[in-house]
């Protein structure tokens, strides 16, 4: 058996239902299933098999769904990449994962050179049109359909995340994985096929896609897919298509609240609205639970499916802060600088366990090996726990800078600074934001006689990361403050650029 199993048992028991809905198009159960069977005769046709990946750069789209289920039939890995990433980092994920194939919507043909540059042996397709030597995805996809011998316990899912090295991680999720997170997801939300899920965050993202998203489809309910999150649509959405289930994050959250007519538009049809990725303030709950709309919080990580550890609707969701209980196939346990279980009330490490775990990081042993602990994944992520055992998250042990619910690795930003000719020393940092929980800045020191204006520096970074991933703030320093190692102490820079905005 295999994931795409799910859909075609879903489209025996009720073909007609609407499975996915996107941009006024409705695709059955039947429909979709359909497409699956063709999809996966497409990458047998381009000779996908068993432990190829595929990768997509493209917004959302009922296609990228198409393609995980088909993935799953053929024992082949889905590679979605992240479109707000630069180019040369695209390029990068792509050499790094190898992939067999990529298919790419228009809008972001401009990784193909890099792509023909440094892959010339990986198929190019086009979702929406046919790409200068590449073909148009639906026109292969217009043949017959194809099985595959693909087995819950073969990698699905192929997701880079940026942790604390100067490079992303591919993190690799099984089928099995997926299935054990959808359990998790049904038992927090409640899920049955009656539910209606509207998708707005980005499927490139195991939230976007495995919080609500395939869970919904795994029970045969209907997802609604919007491109990317835009505050108007979504809100037009939930009062004219009335979806019962949603999820935001809180920079998406606060902007929603924060859309003209929020307070008078009609949310009665949600029964919940999820939420999570990063600190949740609580009066972005209070603005939902105000209209009558329970907000559930969720934790988990990329390695972790992501569902872990979350509040249930219908549970105890009386403790302001709190991310709840660890999930159904979940264990939790929070550690202590000596290695011992933390007492209740107590802070340390967020150990999590259980069969939707990740199975290591992409031909990287070193790096599985630092993550994982005898079955434990070390999340780096710093919390306390109740007498009932209810999960506070409040710090992280690693630098990592959350910024509109993207991760932003602070090394991977300091080696593009130290780079530049003219940087000797640099460290990156988050900075609280308003707006987007945190954003990005830096501390730089320069060669002796080197001169850099800060500008010169942010544009040096755009040449080879990501928008959001450019320092907001670039600030000259005579030094860096180090421990007896010669390693640079982020917690004393943040402790001083709080300082220097106190002043």
């Amino acid at each position: 058996m295999n994931l795409s199993d799910l859909i075609d048992r879903n489209a025996a028991f009720d073909p007609g239902k609407p499975a996915l809905r996107f941009e006024g198009l409705a695709l059955s159960y039947a429909e979709f299933s359909a497409r699956i069977a063709a999809a996966a005769g497409a990458l047998a046709r381009l000779g996908v098999g068993r432990g190829d990946r595929v990768a997509v750069l493209a917004l959302n789209d009922p296609e990228l769904l198409v393609l995980l289920y088909a993935c799953a039939r053929r024992g082949a890995m889905l590679l979605p990449l992240n479109w707000r990433l630069a180019v040369a980092e695209q390029a990068y994920i792509l050499a790094d994962a190898g992939a067999r194939a990529l298919l790419v919507q228009e809008a972001f043909g401009a990784v193909l050179p890099e792509v023909r540059a440094r892959l010339p042996g990986t198929a190019v397709l086009g979702l929406d049109h046919a790409p200068e030597a590449g073909a148009a995805w639906a026109d292969l996809r217009d043949g017959a359909g194809a099985g595959g011998d693909g087995l819950l316990r073969d990698p699905v899912l192929l997701v880079y995340t940026s942790g604390t090295t100067g490079r992303p991680k591919g993190a690799v999720l099984t089928q099995e994985a997926l299935v054990w997170n959808g359990l998790m997801s049904q038992h927090m939300h409640g899920l049955t096929a009656a539910d209606h899920v509207l998708a707005v965050l980005p499927f490139f993202h195991v939230g976007g896609l495995n919080i609500q998203a395939t869970p919904a489809l795994h029970l045969g309910a209907t997802v609604t897919v919007h491109p990317r999150f835009a505050p108007a649509a979504t809100l037009a959405a939930l009062a004219q298509d009335r979806p019962s289930l949603t999820l935001l994050v809180p920079a998406t959250l606060q902007a929603l609240i924060a859309e003209p007519g929020f307070g008078a538009a009609d949310l009665s049809s949600l029964r919940a609205l999820s939420t999570g990725s990063t600190y949740v303030p609580q009066d972005l709950v209070d603005a939902l639970e105000a209209r009558g709309v329970p907000v559930l919080q969720v934790y988990g990580a990329t390695e972790t499916g992501p569902v872990s550890v979350y509040t249930r609707l219908g549970g105890d969701r009386s403790r302001p802060g709190s991310t709840g209980l660890p999930g159904l196939a979940c264990a939790c346990r929070v550690v202590d600088e000596a290695g011992r279980e933390a007492a209740p009330g107590a802070s340390g490490e967020i150990w999590l366990r259980g069969p939707h775990l990740f199975s290591g990081y992409w031909r990287n042993a070193a790096a599985t090996a630092e993550a994982l602990r005898d079955g434990w994944f070390l999340t780096g992520d710093v919390g306390r726990r109740d007498p009932d055992g209810y999960l506070t998250v409040h710090d992280r042990k690693k630098n990592l800078i959350i910024s509109g619910g993207e991760n932003i690795s602070a090394a991977e930003v300091e080696r593009v600074l130290l780079g530049h000719p003219a940087v000797a020393e640099a460290a990156v940092i988050g900075r609280p934001d308003p707006r987007w929980g945190e954003v990005p800045v830096a501390r730089v020191v320069l060669h002796p006689g080197a001169a850099c204006a800060p500008d010169e520096l942010v544009a040096h970074v755009l040449g080879q990361l990501a928008r959001f991933k450019a320092p907001r703030e670039v600030r000259f320093v005579a030094s860096l403050p180090r421990n007896a190692l010669g390693k640079v102490q982020h917690h004393l820079v943040r402790a001083a650029d709080e300082a220097g905005r106190e002043a």
